[in-house]
């Protein structure tokens, strides 16, 4: 793990915003966060109010987050297989309808804590199944080397709301109750849709293949189990993630029981970690020129811990400091796993990868939120923040052993064809009809160790486009001849492994093993043919 930067140049935190798409969506999702937080403040403090449970008020988080860990797979494979614009507006209004739902039970005066954690189920539902889509189409709005700087204006969408939401909802929920920030949160969803609506995508390569929903989810858990950067960042975001929770769950409860303040004090607590947010994502093109990915998720969660640890002990004033400190790390950490994982996934597979990080995030935090609840509820608020920060601490000091890999996000993930002409099929048989590929090698006996090495990169490569059952044989009667055989779970996959699946990074590690062989490999497909 070195110290030295993996960005080549330094760019402005704000170039993304020079093009009028993003520019566009970017303040839509702005106001969309404001509203969302908004509701978050008035649901949180509408359970501190009428229930008095820590457990309650930490649940909040788990309703709204639980729905990852049902959907967000789902809600991946759809955003790969249909039109993102199309899902993205269907989500959109249906968050309309649910909020508006929950405006109209509020002003009813028929709002009961298990309804308003039911109806925030639902709103996590619309946001599950957003999620991935609005990640994907990323690429599609700014060039790939702006990504870094477009996953941070995007941490700054939600932390500016972050900083404003709470704030105006503190002194909404002050005046008037819940429910003006629950008809708040309904027309920012308005907001979000009209900007769809003007947005005129450009249109894609149309595929040769399409994928199917079932096949499609379990090949991009393929890919995910056959990408070890991808695996490590997934790693990373988990072992964050569960102790991190412990301050957004419980820091309404450790503002009024800690702190002694009111729903104001607890926004201005969620103001300034939305503006230590924001100073961390104006500083991280410097921070990046200067560290590695891996020294800045072990510098984030310490600042995320000292955070932490200041809501359990100290008073309003010096907490409120704390909170700005949290923010930093909180947008340090955040940054750089999600533009790391932008980087390292293959752009057939990107919102399916995506769907599965937010899995593991959200879940992550869902589960921690539902915990530390639990834990606060059983020994108190302030011994559940002190053993949230001290392991975050913890998550710092194991970064040196379990580093992001060096080359993550680095990798050439351009559509590269995996051969010059794709394999016609001959035979009478359905396209679903598993298919077994093999290719025959001749490796002189001096190569062979550093071949057969070589070939554990193509493993994962055959795997990540699609491959399963791979294997490696060498011939008793010619030990200068090794066959690879891996089977493709249908003639389409093949065929989308040919077209879509194949990246340039893949392409390098076949070469490689090429290289160490006497010529191209000789290829041959074969139908798998059921016996009964």
């Amino acid at each position: 793990m070195t110290t030295t930067a993996q960005a080549p140049g330094r760019r402005s935190a704000w170039a993304p915003l020079r093009r009028p798409v993003f520019r566009m969506l970017f303040a839509a999702q702005v106001v969309s966060n404001i509203g969302t937080w908004m509701q978050t403040v008035g649901a949180q403090w509408f359970l501190v109010e009428t229930s008095g449970s820590p457990a309650f008020v930490a649940w909040i988080q788990t309703a709204s987050q639980l729905p990852v860990l049902l959907l967000s797979l789902v809600a991946g494979v759809t955003a790969d297989l249909v039109d993102r614009r199309r899902l993205l507006l269907v989500t959109s209004l249906a968050s309309c309808v649910v909020a508006g739902a929950l405006t109209a039970v509020t002003l009813a005066g028929r709002l009961t804590p298990w309804g308003l954690l039911g109806l925030t189920f639902l709103l996590g539902c619309s946001a599950a199944m957003t999620g991935p889509a609005w990640q994907a189409i990323q690429p599609q709005l700014v060039p790939r080397d702006e990504l870094p700087e477009a996953s941070a204006l995007g941490s700054i969408a939600v932390n500016s709301a972050r900083a404003v939401g709470p704030a105006v909802a503190g002194v909404v929920v002050s005046a008037t109750g819940p429910a003006a920030v629950f008809a708040l949160n309904t027309l920012s969803f308005l907001a979000v849709t009209a900007a769809l609506l003007a947005w005129r995508e450009d249109a894609l390569p149309v595929r040769t293949v399409r994928e199917r929903a079932w096949p499609g989810l379990l090949a991009g858990l393929r890919y995910v189990r056959s990408a070890p950067s991808v695996r490590r960042i997934l790693l990373r975001c988990a072992l964050f993630a569960l102790p991190g929770s412990a301050l957004w769950a419980l820091l309404p409860s450790a503002a009024r029981d800690l702190m002694g303040t009111d729903a104001a004090g607890y926004s201005l607590l969620l103001a300034l970690l939305g503006a230590g947010a924001i100073a961390g994502a104006v500083a991280m093109p410097r921070l990046r020129a200067g560290l590695s990915r891996s020294w800045l998720l072990a510098g984030g969660a310490l600042l995320f811990a000292v955070g932490t640890a200041a809501a359990g002990w100290l008073p309003l004033p010096a907490a409120a400091a704390g909170a700005l400190v949290a923010g930093v790390g909180w947008l340090t950490c955040l940054t750089t796993l999600n533009a790391t994982m932008q980087l390292a996934l293959a752009g057939w597979v990107r919102a399916r990868g995506l769907a599965t990080y937010m899995l593991v995030f959200m879940g992550s935090q869902a589960l921690g939120s539902f915990l530390w609840g639990a834990l606060a509820d059983a020994v108190g608020v302030r011994a559940a923040l002190t053993a949230a920060a001290a392991a975050l601490v913890l998550v710092a000091a194991s970064v040196p052993a379990l580093p992001l890999r060096a080359h993550s996000g680095a990798m050439d993930r351009s559509v590269v064809p995996l051969s010059s002409t794709m394999p016609t099929l001959e035979l009478d048989a359905p396209p679903a009809t598993p298919t077994a590929v093999v290719l025959a090698y001749r490796v002189r006996p001096e190569n062979m160790a550093a071949f057969t090495a070589a070939m554990r990169d193509v493993r994962l490569a055959r795997e990540r486009s699609g491959g399963t059952s791979w294997q490696l044989l060498r011939r008793t009667e010619d030990p200068a001849q090794l066959v690879e055989t891996y089977v493709a779970p249908s003639w389409e996959e093949h065929e989308l492994q040919h077209t879509v699946r194949w990246t340039g990074y893949d392409a390098q590690v076949l070469a490689r093993a090429v290289a160490l062989a006497e010529g191209e490999p000789t290829v041959a497909h074969y139908l798998v043919q059921g016996v009964r």
